[in-house]
């Protein structure tokens, strides 16, 4: 594992080091989320999905809606369904 001491500036940012940038691919623009867990906190680069990948899903989704029977009349009641099924697992 590759270990650095990062300092955190006056406006809360830090800058990873260019070795650690090169050795994870990461550019400028590329995005991380950060998981934070107690005193620790992790790092992850991310890919923001492009239009394309986002009209593939949905054309995928309405293909498999369809395929099961479901209208576009059905989607509040799958909603409401749902998060009544996800409280209860609460």
């Amino acid at each position: 594992m590759n270990t650095q001491v990062l300092t955190v500036s006056s406006k809360g940012q830090i800058s990873l080091p260019i070795e650690m940038r090169r050795k994870m691919s990461i550019e400028t623009g590329d995005k991380l989320v950060a998981y934070a867990n107690g005193d620790t906190i992790i790092l992850k680069t991310i890919s923001v999905p492009s239009v394309e990948d986002c009209k593939a899903a949905w054309a995928e989704a309405q293909t498999w809606a369809a395929s099961v029977g479901y209208k576009e009349e059905d989607i509040n009641d799958i909603i409401k369904d749902y998060r009544k099924k996800k409280r209860e697992q609460a």
